[in-house]
């Protein structure tokens, strides 16, 4: 006898609960058609990006996951490495769904809220086995007081450990599909990856080494679903096959949800009224020229990093604060990115050709998705502590780069204050490859604004 087994799937949400109303829905009717179904999230549900998000750090994302019955999630980056330890070892306090990962330790033990695996027996006998993993960013993991070890150990470990325990294995993978692609290869006894990270659609799956992967784009845009067929007399999967589906084209909308999200929108509004200083007179942000509230946060990050040098780019700061009361939701609103401060030791030559980079104007009018920053473009480049002179012509030529008033030497060595953005991608290749990083942490970049400006009072 056939029978069927649905398993639905979001992932990637970062805190966009525009589109929750019409997801709860959608589930709540399918829970109605189906026999049997499970529904799992594959982490960065949450997002600080997100004044609700922001002012409980994320309850109200387990909240929601709570009431639409989750059967299982893993944890994203985002709250991994953008929660301080206590928030995160508090998150899933209330929550009523396991959290699946194993790959995450606190001085050699798994957090007591975390399952290295799921074993889940359905009505027809079917035995499934869930595990989950994330990625594995290190340096900052540890900072934050966590052990992160190799997913791809992990999984090797935990398939060990259930072998012969499940007729179907399914991994919830905040990897990315290039590491999907590669847990595919290197393990061909999971039926299923359910991605996430990269934010890819993959419409159909995509089938690897035997190996079905799916996974539903980023912010609720889609949901996604994988339907087996089972060989109910063996115990057997058959068929594999995955669609997603397009929450635009969906009208109802869940009540329940709805209420949630005004209940803490209007929790979050009070809680950031919070005040967090006065400025006498306007601080003006602009992008591509020089603005006194983007410099006074580069002078900051210096300061903070006890460096010789700060820079960053003027687009981290989104607006202009006005005179008057400056607000928590007034830092968040003009700073949201989850970005961190770093200390870097750089050469005087690494220096003058990260500087010669920065004022290419392709990198100052890039607008830039990812990476923590939550801005529309980069715009110019500032620095603490630094000036530079361009050479004579329309290329923005660097021609010579001073540090506190003397010419750099190529073979001297300088310390860098800046964020933790420029570690990731080419931007600066000097940054982006340099070791050791200093990460300073937990705090945001918003959280050296308010310093700065409580300073400054």
């Amino acid at each position: 006898m056939l029978q069927k087994l649905w398993l639905y799937h979001t992932n990637d949400l970062h805190s966009h609960f525009e589109n929750w109303a019409k997801i709860a829905a959608y589930i709540e009717e399918k829970r109605q058609v189906h026999d049997q179904m499970l529904l799992l999230d594959i982490g960065d549900h949450m997002d600080r990006v997100n004044l609700v998000s922001e002012a409980d750090y994320g309850k109200v994302n387990v909240q929601l996951l709570n009431q639409l019955g989750y059967d299982g999630v893993t944890i994203g980056n985002n709250e991994g490495i953008t929660l301080p330890h206590d928030q995160l070892d508090q998150l899933y306090e209330e929550a009523q769904f396991p959290v699946i990962l194993s790959n995450l330790f606190e001085k050699g033990k798994r957090p007591s809220w975390a399952k290295p695996y799921h074993l889940i027996t359905l009505e027809n006998g079917l035995k499934l086995c869930i595990l989950g993993v994330t990625i594995a960013y290190t340096p900052v993991y540890e900072k934050l007081g966590w052990d992160i070890t190799d997913p791809f150990d992990s999984i090797r470990d935990m398939l060990h450990e259930v072998k012969g325990q499940a007729d179907v294995i399914v991994l919830l993978s905040h990897l990315g599909i290039i590491y999907d692609r590669e847990v595919a290869r290197n393990f061909p006894e999971i039926d299923i990856i359910l991605g996430s990270h990269t934010h890819h659609l993959l419409e159909y799956g995509e089938m690897d080494n035997g190996v079905l992967l799916a996974c539903a784009e980023k912010y609720g845009h889609y949901i996604g679903c994988v339907e087996l067929t089972i060989d109910t007399a063996q115990n057997e999967l058959i068929e594999k096959k995955a669609t997603v589906q397009s929450v635009d084209q969906l009208i109802s909308e869940s009540d329940e949800a709805m209420t949630t999200l005004q209940q803490a929108e209007r929790k979050a509004k009070a809680l950031m009224k919070e005040e967090v200083t006065s400025i006498k007179t306007k601080l003006e942000t602009k992008w591509f020229d020089e603005s006194p509230l983007p410099q006074l946060l580069t002078d900051a990050i210096k300061d903070w990093c006890g460096a010789e040098i700060g820079m960053m780019n003027a687009g981290m700061v989104l607006d202009s604060l006005e005179a008057g009361v400056v607000t928590r939701e007034d830092i968040h609103r003009i700073c949201p990115h989850p970005i961190n401060p770093i200390r870097v030791t750089l050469t005087g030559k690494q220096l003058l050709e990260t500087v010669q980079r920065a004022c290419e104007e392709k990198i100052e009018q890039l607008r830039i998705k990812g990476f923590g920053f939550r801005g529309e473009l980069m715009g110019k480049m500032l620095y603490s502590g630094l000036t530079y002179s361009l050479k004579e012509g329309e290329d923005k030529r660097v021609k010579e780069v001073f540090v506190h008033g003397q010419l750099i030497k190529e073979d001297d060595s300088y310390t860098v204050g800046t964020v933790d953005m420029y570690t990731l991608g080419s931007l600066f290749p000097h940054i982006s490859d340099h070791e050791p990083i200093e990460y300073f942490m937990p705090e945001f970049l918003r959280d050296v604004l308010s310093w700065c400006l409580k300073k400054a009072r």
